[in-house]
């Protein structure tokens, strides 16, 4: 598994260019014609770094996930979709993979924060039919990036910070003694919550591509602009991949 990157070339480390120069081939996922630039933006890295190598190239079609699942529901359901992605990688390992070579999956920011690639492939390991070794290199994830984009520090002096979902932040809020808090898979755009309370965001989407958009300044004053452009990115590319910094003023409850 080689961490790509939030989306900038550039970011590749040389550890994942190392990696992808003694890979042999190369599992993409498909993901539709929407999201057709995560795949091509993989495919320019790969002629970028490995003009003088040969390598193979293996495409499926990534399962769809019901989304509309909430609740007691939602588990389940992505349960089943990454159950699902196991048997394809299962499927690609056994007939694709020969004895002697080396395969790599290009995950997009780091492989450990919220990426499911790496539970994925524990399950394909565990069911046993397919044997194989894997490594794990480290990629710059959007967290990182984000802040890097917006020169700030993910927490402050002596405080701590947490990384959450959209979903946890609307059922649980900013967590008791903290006040620094990232949220990544926000689809409803949660951060309206803390409109009326001293709090400001720091909002980055398609972060390190050409395409990325940054905000930042109070969330009273920043969520309208976020919203428009939001709305204007997913209508013109047709997805969005978005992540934000919320920072509350020490002591505010």
């Amino acid at each position: 598994m080689i961490g790509i990157g939030a989306g900038d070339p550039e970011q590749l480390t040389l550890q994942a260019v190392k990696a992808m120069r003694h890979t042999d081939v190369f599992f993409l996922l498909d993901k539709g014609e929407a999201k057709a630039d995560l795949t091509r933006l993989r495919r320019d890295m790969l002629e970028t770094h490995l003009a003088d190598r040969t390598y193979r190239v293996v495409e499926e079609r990534d399962p769809e996930r019901d989304r509309s699942a909430g609740g007691a529901a939602y588990s389940p359901a992505v349960g089943d979709w990454r159950s699902a992605r196991a048997d394809i990688y299962e499927r690609m390992i056994a007939e694709e993979l020969g004895e002697d070579e080396t395969g790599a999956f290009l995950v997009w920011g780091d492989p450990a924060l919220y990426d499911s690639t790496l539970g994925i492939l524990e399950e394909v390991r565990e069911r046993g039919t397919v044997p194989f070794a894997y490594d794990v290199v480290p990629g710059v994830s959007s967290v990182s990036a984000l802040v890097a984009r917006h020169r700030t520090g993910l927490n402050r002096v002596a405080r701590p910070v947490q990384i959450t979902t959209g979903r946890r932040l609307a059922e649980e809020g900013f967590p008791e003694g903290v006040d620094d808090v990232v949220v990544m898979l926000d689809a409803h755009q949660r951060f309206r919550a803390f409109a009326d309370e001293d709090v400001d965001i720091y909002w980055g989407a398609y972060i390190g591509t050409p395409d990325e958009i940054l905000v930042s300044g109070p969330v009273s004053e920043a969520a309208p602009r976020i919203e428009r452009l939001r709305a204007e990115a997913r209508e013109r590319k047709g997805w969005i991949m978005d992540t934000y910094l919320l920072r509350r003023a020490p002591g505010e409850r």
